[in-house]
């Protein structure tokens, strides 16, 4: 480049002198001013290098060295749960990097601090999580050490990967057996409630009074008003029965009262026969059977109601009470599933037919 713009240069000063008929003193400046033209271009265009070496050789730039970094595995590390006694099982590859330091820093063991400041971390998301829940727990810890965090002494960057968050399989069976003895105590307290307002809504709204009782079954049954005059009897018996009180006056009338079936007896004790003038009914005479199922169906209670037996041992609670013998056993003879000995049940007392002496009916 340098030869080439001394000769354009030296061409033009010819041209220019013959041209302009230069006198002799002109063609020999014009020497010495292209030899300085020819060294300023020789300069200009030369290569400049940023680093020279001693031997004059230029140096090449060379790459800056990746900062090092180390990995440690840890496994099985008890880490709490939100409940107590129930810690995960938590196994992580702890990754760091040593940071620059004071020259007077003391030495340190790097491992030891990156795994430190990796389990402080998941120690803290960890205790927030039920035990139950391990598989959540674990993708939060993925996210919560993705990223190189600063330790609390300031000499080492820690993050870790590869993370594992389980719990033991005993623990693990444990709550799968408490979380279904609560489901089912759950269940069995609602059942329980449910007897208990069906109670309380027989006893004190339904069986309050005769009336009561009366415009229950019509509410029922629209239709059938002479079949509630017929059941008025019944329907009186049944309260007063449910109140532990004696049925009204104005209803004893209307009362069924079955015969009795116990043979009179002679004054010397022998039983009477039939030819006995003493005696008026005949040792073979029946009593009348109890009408068990016009009993329940006063109360919307058909025989193939799943509460039939439970209502008719409770009506037979009730009769046993009150002394009336034969409807207790035909109420109970009426239960398809097996008859509890109440005599034998723990805190009964017959003087109160009304009390629910234990819990679940």
């Amino acid at each position: 480049m340098t030869f080439f713009v001394t000769l354009l240069l030296g061409l033009t000063l010819v041209i220019l002198g013959l041209t302009m008929s230069w006198p002799l003193w002109a063609w020999s400046a014009s020497g010495p001013l292209l030899l300085i033209t020819a060294f300023t271009t020789h300069r200009t265009l030369r290569p400049k290098w940023s680093l020279i070496a001693h031997d004059g050789l230029p140096t090449p730039d060379l790459p800056l060295p990746e900062t090092q970094r180390q990995e440690h595995r840890i496994t099985h590390v008890a880490l709490p749960s939100s409940v107590a006694d129930y810690d995960f099982s938590f196994s992580a590859t702890v990754r760091w990097t040593v940071l620059d330091a004071p020259d007077d820093a003391p030495w340190i063991n790097a491992a030891g601090l990156a795994v430190e400041a990796v389990l402080e971390r998941a120690r803290a998301v960890a205790a927030q999580q039920p035990p139950n829940r391990s598989s959540l727990a674990r993708h939060q810890l993925d996210g919560a050490l993705a990223t190189m965090r600063v330790d609390a002494s300031g000499r080492v960057m820690a993050m870790a990967h590869s993370i594992e968050l389980d719990l033991p399989e005993h623990d693990r069976e444990r709550l799968t057996r408490l979380s279904n003895v609560r489901k089912d105590e759950d269940v069995w307290e609602h059942e329980r409630n449910y007897e208990r307002s069906k109670r309380a809504y027989l006893g004190e709204d339904v069986l309050k009074d005769t009336g009561s009782a009366v415009v229950w079954w019509l509410s029922r049954n629209e239709e059938e008003v002479e079949g509630a005059v017929d059941r008025i009897g019944v329907f009186a018996q049944l309260s007063a029965a449910a109140r532990n009180e004696s049925v009204a006056p104005e209803f004893e009338h209307m009362v069924y009262r079955p015969a009795d079936r116990s043979a009179e007896a002679e004054p010397d004790g022998s039983p009477l026969t039939p030819n006995d003038p003493v005696g008026t009914e005949s040792a073979d005479e029946a009593e009348p059977p109890f009408p068990t199922d016009s009993v329940l169906a006063c109360f919307g209670i058909s025989p193939d109601d799943p509460d039939r037996d439970l209502f008719a041992t409770r009506l037979a609670d009730v009769a046993r009470a009150h002394g009336k013998h034969h409807a207790e056993a035909a109420l109970r003879g009426s239960c398809i599933t097996d008859e509890r000995d109440d005599g034998n049940r723990e805190g009964y007392d017959p003087e109160k037919p009304g009390e629910d002496e234990y819990e679940g009916g």
